[in-house]
């Protein structure tokens, strides 16, 4: 079955994990179905259709009553890992308009809300700028308000990365300035006028290359039945889980932990987690 699978052009595979991606979160598929969803003709969606049931006969049985495949009781995916990830970043996107309802995979939205973001506005064109400049291993002159200047200043920085604290945007760069890997907010890029070729290496930003893996536990002042709880809820084993994070992101990843403040000065239900490997914050990874 893979040598065939490895044979199918990328279309018609994007359209078989489709097909399966259906039925298992909606437990039915149509030929109408993959028509609105790829524009393709009634023959070539009931080609598709067939070509599923080959690679995977067991996984759908077609009910004449409802004019569709449903989910078969021996459903095993052939073509994606169920991802709940995958499915709720779908739902989150949708929802908060960042992508078309007709482009997601999802046929019936179930009602969804979230708590805002706080409004941190990247312009597109300095984005667009941003990103070139990682692409071409360029240095550009920013116009940066940092919080420890009243007024905004020009400074050259070398961007290599791009990233996200859970609340902002960041990039990852050299200052030319400080003579230092630093992060830079996208939001707080008022201008961006000039760009030059730089000779600054990714690889030498020690804190971006290198991983420290958080090892997070139990507040052991909380009650069994409610430890029980948020260890479903962090996938703990044995009371204790690991979360892996680039160490230039290690402070923002201890603040949306909540592992950022000494554990004692809130409510076990509030804290809920400690950090057991508290040395990882300081240790030496040079």
């Amino acid at each position: 079955m893979d040598n065939k699978r490895s044979e199918l052009r990328w279309g018609v595979e994007q359209r078989l994990e489709f097909i399966e991606f259906r039925v298992f979160w909606e437990g039915h598929v149509n030929r109408s179905d993959l028509m609105d969803q790829f524009g393709v003709s009634v023959n070539q969606a009931s080609t598709d259709l067939n070509r599923y049931i080959g690679f995977a006969p067991d996984n759908m049985i077609y009910d004449k009553s409802a004019r569709a495949y449903l989910r078969g009781p021996e459903f095993k995916p052939r073509f994606l890992e169920p991802d709940a990830s995958r499915y709720l970043a779908q739902l989150r996107s949708v929802a908060d308009g960042i992508l078309d309802r007709e482009d997601s995979w999802i046929a019936d939205l179930p009602p969804y809300a979230s708590a805002p973001p706080p409004v941190r506005g990247v312009n597109p064109v300095t984005l667009r700028s941003v990103v070139g400049a990682i692409r071409r291993s360029e240095a550009i002159e920013v116009k940066y308000q940092s919080l420890s200047s009243p007024e905004p200043r020009w400074r050259w920085i070398a961007p290599h990365a791009i990233g996200f604290d859970g609340f902002r945007w960041h990039t990852r760069a050299f200052c030319l300035t400080d003579e230092a890997f630093k992060d830079f907010l996208l939001s707080r890029m008022l201008e961006i006028r000039e760009c030059r070729e730089s000779d600054v290496s990714a690889t030498d930003d020690r804190d971006w290359n290198t991983e420290a893996t958080l090892e997070i536990g139990l507040h052991p002042a909380l009650p069994e039945t409610q430890a029980k709880v948020i260890a479903l809820d962090y996938g703990m084993r044995g009371g204790k889980a690991k979360i892996k994070v680039r160490r230039a992101l290690l402070y923002y990843a201890l603040r949306r932990l909540g592992l950022d403040t000494d554990p004692g000065a809130r409510k076990p239900q509030d804290q809920q987690i400690v950090l057991l490997n508290r040395e990882v914050i300081h240790e030496d990874h040079g």
